[in-house]
């Protein structure tokens, strides 16, 4: 028997599709249900890779016991967090308030009219069981005294999310930032904080991007010394590439093991970046296996990126990833097994659970062919245990942040893989997420979502858009994200500079999300924020620096207070304060590409590329550039106001790096 989810789209609706709860995808005929019987609402918010939602669904949606419970006094909808972000912001900010903390799975009851007034998240079975009860009890004895509680509720939850005032990101801002971020840096592991820990790839962005601006030496340490902590940790998968989610300890030894495209889109941006800025060996092999991940592991068959691994297999965490010395030894015999023992810090204690371990390369192998050798070897082996699931919607955010990334490392590393599968990851999004104009929110195996885009796949498909024409000098994807912009700017804009989550014309919440913060990837507004500014840079429209600078004062008091959680504001700021700097190559052979090769691999963070024919149309940049004496030419030009032409690498970087470190 199946429920009302075995025609989601979701993955993770799906497997619920068959659990015994009568459960409901969200929608207006289950608040009209609740209302025809006067019952609370159950909503259940997860996502398909979440460990405990898996945990809570084998404990409490699959059992008979629950199930007539919440068949009985409640209407139960079950959403899906990466397909509805705006439900879930809502109804996360929700339980924050009510509880002091959030996570999934997100467990609130509601009024039939959708206000929460009890919210929590993960609850073992006797304990939600007892739950159900009380909420009962409560809604039938003291029905008005709970429609009280959700209003005033509601009211706060509004209030709170007022824009606060706009405050401007210069010089001085950027360096205060910095600083604040040095004080909660761990200098024995690396990172920020203590357990749990993730990846803080927007600080680090922004920390490249201030150390090519100000020469930081301390902003480039806290980079290198988190990012070779993370590629050497059990949170880096040492076999396959890919970064899990976050460690669950200080040292980056024992992940929590699910694979997330917007991690991975991002980090492989963090590591090529810092091997432009170093040419570190680290970084370039971390980079290209990375994109690997992404190309071998996630690309789905229409050539978009699945949004997942899952943290388990057959219910288990780590079964597919821990190893034991005697595991070690079986597949690469006595020797090897006990050499790559000591290399990958597996041992007979263990660094995970019933003796196994995580494996992490704490140093460099000195024969890097017998490692290459040994690490496809172990890679086989690995193959041939059973495998986590793959949650294979594509999210339109996500995947603009893995077009961007690819179209960059496509380039930077001359690897013409990783740009043809930014392209047609590209194409894919245009020609059936955008529909009408407007942006869907995800798709699976080729079928589109109901779900309408939020402003974050506005902004980081327009941003993954413009990363590729400067790859490709190809007009329309300017020209595309240029569209996703206008969109973005008339629908979710706020009319004071920031950005709402969801346009205009949604569908009507209790409350119109909007969250400045730059969490596991950039909120919705930085998003835009950064588009916008690379978009003037290249077009030249000061409408759209002038919304930049709006969206990136927006967030600023957030940056300001708390840089950790607004780091893609603070790397839009930087290059906000370093460009425009535009570049424009014209012409064709051997000399051109010099010239381009130079343009790429320079780190200031508010550079933008055109190349190309001259006056080339479509090209904004390369207008009214001629050759030079018949041969190819590099212009440079700060803040619209341009150099003379040079023709030889040398003349170029003498000219970028003129004025291009802003003192501290």
């Amino acid at each position: 028997m199946s429920n009302r989810l075995a025609d989601a789209t979701s993955p993770y609706l799906a497997q619920h599709a068959g659990n015994p709860v009568d459960w409901w995808p969200w929608c207006e005929e289950a608040f009209a249900e609740a209302r025809r019987r006067n019952v609370p609402v159950l909503l259940s918010v997860g996502y398909a890779a979440c460990h405990w939602c898996h945990v809570m669904a084998h404990e409490s949606f699959e059992d008979d016991e629950v199930a007539a419970v919440l068949n009985d006094r409640f209407v139960a909808i079950k959403v899906d967090r990466e397909e509805r972000p705006d439900i879930d912001a809502i109804y996360m900010a929700a339980t924050t308030a009510m509880t002091g903390h959030g996570g999934w799975p997100m467990t609130c009851l509601l009024t039939p009219s959708g206000e929460p007034f009890f919210c929590g998240t993960y609850f073992p079975k006797e304990g939600f069981l007892r739950l159900l009860d009380a909420v009962t009890q409560a809604w039938t004895e003291r029905q008005d005294e709970v429609l009280a509680t959700s209003s005033r509720i509601v009211r706060a939850l509004q209030t709170a999310l007022v824009s606060g005032d706009a405050r401007a990101l210069g010089p001085t801002e950027l360096e205060q930032a910095a600083a604040r971020l040095g004080q909660h840096y761990d200098r024995a592991n690396g990172g920020y904080g203590s357990a749990p820990k993730f990846p803080p790839s927007m600080v680090l962005e922004f920390l490249l991007r201030h150390y090519a601006s100000t020469g930081s030496a301390e902003a480039l340490e806290q980079v290198q010394g988190t990012c070779e902590a993370m590629a050497r940790g059990g949170i880096y998968d040492q076999l396959a590439g890919g970064f899990a989610r976050y460690s669950v300890d200080a040292e980056w030894i024992v992940p929590h093991f699910e694979k997330m495209l917007y991690d991975n889109a991002q980090l492989l941006r963090v590591y090529l970046h810092l091997w432009r800025a170093t040419r570190s060996p680290l970084a370039e092999r971390v980079a290209h296996e990375t994109a690997q991940f992404l190309l071998r592991d996630l690309r789905t068959e229409e050539g978009v990126f699945a949004s997942a691994l899952d943290a388990d297999t057959e219910g288990v965490e780590g079964l597919t990833y821990a190893w034991t010395p005697q595991q070690l030894t079986e597949v690469l015999g006595e020797a090897d097994g006990a050499a790559a023992a000591g290399l990958l810090g597996v041992t007979a204690q263990g660094t995970f659970e019933l003796g196994s371990s995580t494996l992490r390369l704490r140093t460099d192998p000195r024969d890097r062919r017998w490692w290459a050798g040994v690490r496809a070897r172990l890679l086989a082996a690995r193959n041939e245990r059973p495998q986590p699931a793959r949650d294979d919607k594509a999210i339109t955010a996500w995947n603009g942040l893995a077009i961007a990334a690819l179209a960059e490392a496509g380039v930077l590393l001359e690897r013409p893989a990783y740009l043809a599968g930014a392209q047609e990851c590209a194409d894919f999004l245009l020609s059936r997420h955008l529909v009408e104009g407007r942006l869907h929110r995800s798709s699976r195996a080729g079928s589109i979502s109901d779900a309408m885009g939020v402003a974050e796949d506005y902004g980081d498909l327009a941003e993954g858009l413009l990363a590729l024409h400067q790859a490709t000098a190809d007009p329309r994807w300017l020209e595309s994200a240029g569209q996703l912009l206008e969109v973005a700017l008339t629908r979710f804009g706020d009319g004071q500079g920031g950005f709402y989550d969801t346009a205009d014309d949604a569908e009507t919440l209790f409350s119109r999300p909007r969250d400045a913060s730059d969490n596991a990837s950039p909120s919705g507004q930085s998003a835009v924020a950064g588009a916008l500014l690379s978009y003037s840079a290249l077009t030249g429209s000061t409408r759209h620096r002038e919304a930049a600078d709006a969206a990136i004062a927006a967030a600023g008091e957030l940056a300001a207070r708390e840089p950790r959680f607004a780091g893609w504001t603070l790397a839009v700021a930087e290059a906000a304060c370093a460009g425009p700097l535009q570049v424009a190559i014209v012409g064709s052979g051997p000399v051109a590409h010099g010239l381009l090769t130079a343009a790429r691999n320079s780190t200031s963070p508010g550079l933008v590329l055109g190349f190309g024919e001259p006056d080339a149309a479509g090209l904004p940049l390369l207008a009214n550039r001629p050759l030079l004496a018949g041969e190819p030419a590099a212009y440079v030009c700060r803040g619209f106001v341009c150099e003379r032409p040079v023709g030889t690498v040398a003349e170029l970087l003498a000219a970028l790096s003129r004025g291009g470190e802003r003192s501290a």
